[in-house]
């Protein structure tokens, strides 16, 4: 299981993604400028069974529009630049207190952080607590029913980048439900991802 070093990041996760993401066409905050009031609302991780790769998936609330968003961010962490990916797909490089310089990722982008999610929604990974190590995270669940999730009629993984407070979700494709954090301290549940319906 991956260890979580507490140190510093310069820039910081929330600096970086202050500036990523205005220009994402799923935001739905108020024009391209950067996002200025971003908080870290929730999340968990996964391990990367090579042990090379980070994997987080991190709420963010955004307060800089009329109402607030909570956003999801799969990310990827790692010690060098990704080959073949769209030049969108990084998020930014951070000095790490401890590992050095890390080139994060937009993990929807990351064939890593996709092949560890489909692994979760199989039952085949545990998530692991955000901030602490070899800590599994037991409110992050799994819901649905099996289906033809490999081979060639296996079904897309899809993410909601915009989350909304919802345990169930329409049909009985395998999904994803866990929580973070309201804007008043409420606790909240909903779909983070999951197998696409065909």
């Amino acid at each position: 299981m991956a260890s979580i070093h507490h140190t510093t990041m310069t820039p910081t996760k929330l600096e970086l993604l202050a500036d990523w993401l205005p220009k994402q066409s799923w935001y739905v905050g108020g024009g391209a400028t950067a996002a200025s009031d971003l908080t870290r609302a929730g999340g968990f991780r996964l391990d990367d069974p090579a042990g090379e790769v980070g994997i987080e998936f991190m709420v963010v609330a955004d307060a800089s529009g009329a109402e607030p968003v909570a956003y999801l961010v799969p990310m990827s962490y790692r010690g060098a630049a990704l080959e073949g990916v769209p030049g969108g797909a990084l998020i930014g490089t951070s000095e790490h207190g401890v590992l050095g310089t890390r080139w994060i990722y937009d993990g929807v982008q990351d064939p890593v952080v996709t092949a560890q999610l489909r692994a979760l929604l199989r039952g085949e990974a545990v998530p692991q607590h955000q901030s602490k190590s070899d800590t599994p995270d037991p409110t992050v669940t799994v819901h649905g029913t099996d289906g033809p999730d490999s081979g060639p009629d296996a079904p897309e993984v899809y993410v909601n980048r915009v989350l909304r407070a919802s345990d169930a979700e329409p049909g009985t494709s395998r999904h994803l439900v866990a929580g973070w954090t309201g804007p008043d301290g409420t606790t909240l549940r909903g779909v983070f991802a999951g197998f696409a319906r065909q």
